[in-house]
């Protein structure tokens, strides 16, 4: 069950727990707790550099470097409820672009930011480098959106 961002969670179920990895994304729970700052349009960048999944044709290990721009509406997603709904998808199968579209469209769903956007950086599959972006929509006009910082591909690191 996901904590509904209708009624952000008081105390988040994970911080000061020694907490499994969840076995599936379909399994993990991702925390929401209220704004701090409710009314102020700023954005929360969260940056996974050494991301994985499984490749659903070859089971072999897939690596990306997520980052995940958002600018919170009513809540925001508690970190480590995220580090864990991420490291889910150590043991998922699933294809760069349904991983990286996926991950931004639930948390869209259930956090209902203001405006959120993803980049999928993938390292080389068969020698070439896949990069998947998506966003919900035009991002508010007076956001200072930095670039996401991460460079075309040429050996990554």
């Amino acid at each position: 069950m996901t904590t509904s961002s209708d009624s952000p969670a008081a105390v988040p179920q994970f911080l000061g727990k020694d907490t499994p990895l969840p076995t599936s994304p379909e399994e993990a729970v991702l925390d929401y707790v209220p704004n701090p700052r409710p009314g102020l349009t700023y954005l929360v960048r969260f940056v996974s550099p050494e991301f994985t999944s499984l490749c659903p044709v070859t089971n072999q290990p897939d690596f990306a470097h997520l980052v995940i721009d958002y600018v919170p509406g009513e809540t925001i997603v508690e970190s480590k409820s995220l580090k864990l709904f991420l490291g889910s998808f150590r043991n998922h199968n699933g294809f760069h672009e349904d991983v990286t579209v996926g991950i931004g469209v639930r948390l869209f769903e259930e956090m209902r930011p203001q405006w959120l956007r993803i980049g999928g950086y993938w390292y080389p599959r068969g020698g070439i480098p896949i990069d998947v972006f998506w966003q919900s929509g035009p991002p508010p006009a007076d956001l200072w959106l930095p670039d996401q910082g991460v460079p075309s591909y040429r050996g990554r690191g």
